[in-house]
């Protein structure tokens, strides 16, 4: 801003003191202080109102910018099925299943097809105990005698 040395400050405060006088010279430096202070705040205004103008026009530089790119990235995507793809393969697997239900004789009514048993049960009944699925119970008494 102003380049004012130690030289030049010397000379405006010799020249203040003569004209002003030692007499008036605090309350002259009180009033240059305040108006200093006010010149300060105004220009402190002024250059944010600059920043906030040119943060401004950076954002919606950026914010174009990104419009741009996600523009580009959804043109460029694969399109994504839509509600009602979404339940159209809901609707073939019913259709599907129900090619596999079986006509009941009786009432004519679809019924499920009878579900698989598990592994190893198909052999023996579950009423019936063998030696493979009975274990060995330890009597007390026995291993005392």
């Amino acid at each position: 801003m102003l380049d004012i040395g130690a030289s030049e400050l010397l000379m405006i405060v010799i020249v203040a003191v003569v004209v002003i006088g030692p007499k008036d010279m605090p309350l002259a430096m009180r009033t240059a202080g305040r108006w200093i202070g006010k010149m300060r705040k105004i220009t402190g205004h002024f250059r944010a109102g600059i920043d906030a103008m040119v943060r401004e026009a950076e954002l919606e530089e950026m914010e174009k910018k990104w419009r741009e790119q996600n523009e580009a990235i959804m043109n460029a995507a694969p399109k994504l099925p839509s509600a009602e793809d979404m339940q159209a393969p809901t609707r073939a697997k019913t259709d599907a299943e129900k090619a596999n239900f079986v006509e009941d004789a009786a009432g004519g009514e679809p019924a499920l097809p009878a579900p698989a048993e598990p592994e190893g049960m198909q052999d023996t009944p579950a009423s019936e105990p063998t030696e493979s699925n009975l274990a060995p119970v330890s009597d007390p008494a026995r291993s005392a005698s």
